[in-house]
């Protein structure tokens, strides 16, 4: 039977390695950092974050929860957390989303918001060919390329954890291709029992082995001594965070 393990995620820029300390001496098993380009306010950086958190720590893994990943060039991707690794041990576990709900950020990036699904799969065939291979060559419609080694190639092998978010069956279709893990958020107990059988059901269509594929989930927790006060700090917190 499979263990459970528990993350906290950094809910602030500031004091990051006091917070990893402190995650790390409660027994956390993750801690993770999400990103945006921009957001309704201010959004760390995934990888910086993480990698301020790998110097204050010595146990604890470290998961992207996200790094958005069509509006970075796999190669650029792949050599970040590849050294991410390196860097921590073998502690890296890459989170992967698509994005979408801030059409501005990939604007800005100059990247089309209507190409996210398409440029995050042929990233993930990319990166894990890169993390993997030497004198690697790829011939996609995004990416181009042959005789190219990345070193140093991560700690992890063959290489660290993908773990894919989102909510659509499209993104469940994402895990069973290429991930090792699906975390999604804001879903019930039922939900996720469902998702989790599509993934299974995707992966033997495509002949993927994923026996040892692991569930996650997101959870946005709300602790107050009284219940209506946490649902209604959790809808004050998630509506401003979402500007909803």
């Amino acid at each position: 039977m499979a263990s459970v393990e528990f993350g906290a995620a950094l809910s602030s820029m500031k004091d990051v390695p006091e917070a990893a300390r402190k995650a790390e001496s409660l027994g956390y098993d993750y801690l993770c950092s999400g990103e945006h380009m921009m957001f309704h306010g201010a959004v760390p950086n995934s990888l910086i974050t993480l990698a301020v958190a790998a110097g204050a720590t010595s146990r604890i893994k470290l998961m992207s929860t996200v790094v958005l990943l069509p509006l970075y060039t796999p190669m650029v991707l792949a050599k970040m957390t590849s050294v991410l690794d390196v860097a921590s041990d073998g502690r890296y576990h890459m989170g992967i989303g698509v994005g979408g709900e801030f059409p501005k950020e990939f604007e800005a990036c100059g990247v089309p918001v209507k190409q996210r699904c398409s440029r995050s799969n042929e990233a993930l065939a990319v990166i894990k060919k890169l993390w993997t291979e030497k004198d690697a060559s790829f011939e996609g419609r995004y990416s181009k390329f042959s005789g190219v080694t990345l070193d140093p190639q991560p700690t992890q092998r063959p290489h660290p954890p993908i773990w894919v978010a989102g909510r659509k069956e499209s993104a469940m279709r994402r895990a069973a291709l290429y991930g090792d893990g699906w975390i999604p958020y804001m879903y019930t107990p039922e939900m996720l029992h469902e998702s989790i059988e599509k993934i299974q059901r995707f992966g033997k269509e495509a002949g993927r082995d994923l026996s040892n594929f692991r569930p996650g989930l997101f959870i946005f927790a709300s602790v107050y001594p009284d219940r209506d006060e946490a649902r209604e700090q959790a809808a004050r917190a998630l509506g401003k965070n979402y500007a909803q």
